[in-house]
């Protein structure tokens, strides 16, 4: 693996997401990236796979296009960016299409890649590490910080998404999102 490439990614996501924070917290938003390229690192030594896992959100949420992307970490690394990547419907409000952004990465999800479901993997449980800590700390009120307040869809998202990667549950991140899942919204069995 090429520590050297690594190294660029992860700077370049640093630089990318900089001055942004984690919903409801002061964690620099940049860490989410990092955690998601180290949990791909523990599912796949796809050098490619890894370096788009550390850049996934890059192109949903800065100025940075899939063009940049793919100067910098070729074509195959871009495309990996585009999959995970979320069309923000700016046309109307993120409250407003919520379901049909989340709906759409579910639905993406039944055709993807094996490679593609590593990456949203790695950045489903790093984004539901998170909510554990901030549902520890101020229970079902954390989601006040959320474009989707009620609960009940937050929960029908993330259970989605554990069916959507269920072929990963041999996997011990697939087996930590299920649990941290079942923490934030009850467990269903």
């Amino acid at each position: 693996m090429d520590t050297k490439k690594l190294a660029q990614a992860t700077t370049f996501a640093i630089i990318a997401h900089e001055g942004d924070y984690r919903k409801g917290t002061k964690i620099p938003y940049s860490a989410h990236p990092i955690e998601a390229g180290i949990i791909t690192m523990s599912l796949t030594d796809d050098e490619d796979v890894i370096i788009a896992a550390f850049l996934h959100d890059v192109v949903e949420d800065t100025p940075y296009t899939l063009m940049d992307i793919e100067e910098r970490f070729g074509t195959r690394v871009a495309q990996f960016v585009a999959c995970e990547s979320e069309d923000k419907m700016r046309h109307m409000s993120a409250a407003q299409s919520w379901d049909l952004r989340k709906q759409a990465t579910i639905d993406h999800l039944k055709e993807a890649s094996r490679e593609e479901k590593i990456i949203c993997l790695a950045d489903k449980l790093s984004n539901i590490r998170q909510s554990v800590k901030s549902y520890a700390r101020k229970g079902d009120a954390m989601w006040e910080v959320f474009n989707q307040r009620d609960i009940k869809r937050q929960e029908w998202y993330y259970r989605s998404i554990g069916e959507a990667l269920s072929e990963f549950h041999e996997t011990q991140a697939y087996q930590e999102y299920m649990q941290a899942v079942d923490y934030v919204f009850g467990n269903e069995s």
